[in-house]
């Protein structure tokens, strides 16, 4: 097996910050992609968003999203930053940006006035808010700004807490995918047409997309979705149920299943009730339904049984924290926590059989390979020296 990834020989030259642009980057990284991320003087401000912070002040949100990089930091508002930046994109093939709309333009660096004529072969992709044009055109966007407007929050929660923000960036993790699927689509497009493209992957759009099943219930009804807490608007049962220890998450999507769940359940009987017999029936019966299945598993211990149901074809999940979560054998054997030079993250999901994705570096320290790539570059000592002097390389965050 290749130990250099499905997307080595591939540069990426990364201008990003926060989550979007940076789980992209890494995604592409962790396949074997030469990254190197270009920092602001004051640094990708995910550097400071913490506790938790590991021995060297490294915070555990920057940790997660910017392994397998390199760092450079550039004042790229000065010309000679932006000239050093041209030089790391004469030999890229892929630059990822989330600045606000209009800023790389006023910067004389734009796709369409400049980078697209000078660099014909780069895949140009900005991860933006809302987009560049339209009502909300060129605002800044969040996570859970997002959530908001895209109506994430509004389908999240029970009637007895009202909306809640889903409790993971969802909409960001979800636009660093949909990058990384556009990136890779102009990549194969390139290999044909031998020119790059400019790609836009934007939160809003992503937040939209996101919505399944409540935009098509609501696009095919014309019904506004309420809050079902665990609960799923179209699946019954497919709930959370509390037993003598963890609950169990059980997501029945077919009567074979349902059959198997009552059978395990010492009810056999139960698919036969007309109230029970579809699915449909069972969602129009589901407080009854609830009712029954909570008595059944109220004495059950939630790990075991739900692994004897997994084991009879019945979908089924215990409950767990995230350390639980973190230490379950199954995440071990599928290698999905990783450690490096005392780094410790999340494994790599896509599994390649001949160029497996790997773990090469631990997230850098902010700047830490500047001078190195200058020199790669063929900037001599005392340039990059002078550099350094005039606060165009840094080497510390600027305070």
């Amino acid at each position: 097996m290749s130990s250099k990834g499905a997307l080595s020989g591939l540069k990426v030259v990364d201008l990003s910050r926060v989550l979007g642009g940076p789980f992209c980057t890494q995604i592409l990284a962790d396949h074997g992609a030469d990254v190197i991320k270009v920092e602001p003087p004051q640094g990708d401000e995910t550097r400071t968003w913490g506790p938790p912070f590991n021995e060297d002040g490294l915070s555990a949100y920057f940790s997660g999203a910017n392994r397998n990089k390199k760092s450079i930091a550039l004042d790229i508002r000065n010309e000679k930053g932006r000239d050093i930046l041209l030089k790391l994109l004469e030999d890229a093939d892929i630059l990822v940006e989330n600045f606000k709309t209009g800023s790389l333009e006023k910067w004389g660096l734009g796709y369409d006035d400049v980078l697209k004529n000078r660099f014909p072969r780069l895949i140009h992709c900005r991860v933006t808010g809302f987009g560049a044009d339209g009502p909300f055109g060129g605002f800044p966007g969040y996570d859970a700004v997002i959530q908001a407007w895209a109506g994430l929050i509004s389908v999240n929660g029970s009637p007895q807490s009202g909306p809640v923000r889903v409790g993971i960036p969802l909409v960001d993790l979800g636009t660093g995918m949909n990058a990384v699927i556009g990136i890779l689509m102009a990549v194969n497009e390139r290999h044909s047409s031998g020119k790059g493209q400019f790609v836009e992957v934007s939160l809003y759009d992503t937040g939209i997309q996101l919505q399944h099943p409540h935009a098509p219930n609501t696009l095919m009804s014309g019904k506004e979705p309420k809050l079902t807490g665990n609960s799923h608007p179209n699946i019954a049962p497919y709930d959370l149920y509390r037993t003598a220890s963890a609950p169990i998450f059980l997501g029945i999507g077919n009567n074979g299943q349902f059959r198997k769940l009552c059978a395990a359940l010492g009810c056999p009987e139960l698919p036969d009730d007309p109230r029970f017999k579809d699915n449909s029936s069972r969602l129009a019966h589901r407080d009854e339904l609830n009712q029954l299945l909570e008595e059944r598993l109220k004495d059950k211990d939630g790990v075991e049984f739900a692994t004897i149901l997994l084991d009879a074809g019945v979908p089924a999940g215990a409950a767990m924290s995230v350390p639980e979560a973190l230490n379950h054998p199954h995440t071990k054997h599928r290698n999905m926590v990783v450690e490096k030079d005392g780094y410790s993250g999340t494994g790599i999901p896509i599994k390649m059989g001949r160029t497996p994705g790997s773990v090469q570096a631990a997230p850098p320290a902010f700047g830490v390979n500047g001078k190195k790539i200058l020199q790669d570059y063929g900037y001599s000592e005392e340039k990059i020296t002078s550099l350094l002097k005039e606060g165009v390389l840094w080497e510390e965050p600027k305070v």
